[in-house]
């Protein structure tokens, strides 16, 4: 009688915020480098633009409304515009490339691993946009401002950890970051869908053929930047005129290279391109733009209104309430229903903590506040102060539940970056390479000697002392 066959053994689930495996950990690592330096000088320049606006408000207007540019090719814009419509380009650009990397080689490429995320990013946008709807509804104001909370800022949520300190484990490193990509991707489906003027489709198709002619250089792999720059800039101006909002152009660009890497390649072209363009991306592009942006006339009734006008309310509540019941309850749905189990080493709190960071909502709250309510300056105005106060709530209550775990951050960081054999690997990568635990035997083995020549030393130290007296 033939043996049944055993049942092929199914492999162990990954747990909720697992350790990443090394190529991965390195490129999160870099990743957020980058952006927490450009998390600085955002910070910088909201701070500028505040003191400007509110201590020289005249030569701040006067400067963000000077307009220049072709005027016959529908671009004359003030300097403002340039920064939301030409400099966040570039900042799409990067979310486009970071986007594709995740779908084919980040978290995003496992359907089962992509869910938490995604899950997760769905209801941090869902939750703040029904608070807002909720209460703008219940005080009788617009509705017009409901996508305003649904953004998440990753550079001003990984500058407000710099400046307290606060390192966090890779896994929690990598599902802000994963999380701040999908979100990213929504926020540029609403724009795109939802803020979309009278179409000019002459201009669509003209920008639509540029992407065509750009995909097609990718994919002869046509190099150099002389082709590609130009090319960029047409598209980019032929979008702008279409009537969809011209950072479009820039995702749609980002989401054509490629992002995969091919035998012998350290570094698929996606990856080195982002290389080259995230420093630009964080240190000049959104600085600026939030310099143009962020600089609103602040007194103690205008802080007040936010909190009595249902619009501006519905923001700030949806940001600091919105953003951390729905992340974290999206998370804890998502782990309930897939069975996932959450990493031994961290706790509920810890995400928590986190959904409550992913409130901190500048960059792209700022500019969807200026599409949502264009032409009326006065809410517009209002609408920025909300994002900025409610971005500041949700900075502080992150700050106070980060705080409470960092000596357990302090201890997972320090675990993943051990090298004992200074092999350039962290040593938790290394448990199952038998050169390891060899290098180890070797480095133990030098230490015992060592440690036998001392007790050597001070054991014949000892016999040669003389008997004290009695």
């Amino acid at each position: 009688m033939a043996q049944p066959t055993p049942p092929t053994p199914t492999p162990p689930q990954r747990p909720l915020l697992g350790r990443l495996s090394l190529p991965e950990r390195n490129y999160v690592a870099e990743a957020l480098r980058t952006e927490t330096v450009g998390g600085m000088l955002l910070l910088v320049a909201a701070v500028a633009a505040l003191v400007w606006a509110n201590a020289f408000g005249g030569s701040y207007d006067a400067v963000s409304d000077f307009h220049f540019g072709p005027g016959f090719l529908g671009l004359d814009l003030s300097v403002a515009h340039w920064a939301a419509d030409g400099l966040l380009a570039v900042f799409f650009f990067v979310a486009g490339v970071e986007l594709k990397r995740e779908l084919v080689a980040g978290e995003l490429r496992d359907p089962k691993a992509a869910a938490l995320p995604v899950v997760a990013a769905l209801c941090g946008m869902a939750v703040p946009a029904l608070v807002y709807a909720v209460t703008t509804l219940a005080g009788g104001g617009s509705m017009d401002g409901w996508a305003v909370p649904t953004a998440t800022d990753i550079a001003f949520a990984l500058a407000v950890l710099a400046v307290i300190g606060t390192s966090l484990p890779s896994a929690l490193r990598a599902f802000l970051l994963t999380l701040a990509v999908v979100d990213d991707l929504f926020a540029i489906l609403i724009i795109a869908v939802f803020f979309t003027s009278d179409l000019n489709f002459l201009a669509l198709g003209g920008a639509v053929l540029g992407l065509a002619v750009f995909y097609l250089l990718l994919r002869f792999e046509v190099r150099g930047w002389y082709v590609y720059i130009p090319l960029a800039l047409v598209i980019w101006g032929l979008m702008y005129n279409s009537g969809i909002h011209a950072t479009i152009a820039g995702v749609a660009m980002g989401l054509m290279l490629r992002c995969s890497r091919r035998e012998g390649e350290k570094h698929s072209p996606g990856e080195h391109i982002e290389h080259l363009v995230r420093p630009l991306s964080a240190g000049i592009a959104v600085p600026l733009f939030a310099l143009f942006s962020a600089g609103v006339a602040l007194n103690g009734e205008a802080l007040a209104g936010v909190f009595t006008r249902p619009e501006t309310l519905g923001v700030v509540l949806g940001l600091v309430v919105g953003k951390t019941v729905g992340i974290f309850g999206g998370t804890y749905l998502a782990a309930r229903f897939t069975k996932a189990e959450l990493n031994k080493d961290l706790a509920w709190a810890d995400v928590l903590a986190l959904a409550s960071l992913a409130g901190i909502g500048f960059t792209v709250s700022l500019l969807i506040g200026e599409l949502a309510f264009e032409g009326d300056t006065e809410m517009v105005n209002e609408i920025k102060a909300a994002v900025l106060l409610g971005s500041l709530i949700a900075a502080l209550l992150a700050c106070v539940l980060l705080k409470m775990r960092v000596r357990k951050y302090k201890e997972l960081l320090d675990a993943e970056e051990l090298d004992e054999d200074k092999s350039g690997v962290p040593d938790i990568y290394e448990q199952d390479d038998p050169q390891y635990h060899l290098r180890m035997a070797a480095i133990l083995e030098r230490k015992a000697a060592e440690h036998r020549r001392l007790a050597e030393e001070r054991a014949g130290a000892a016999s040669d002392k003389p008997n004290s007296p009695a």
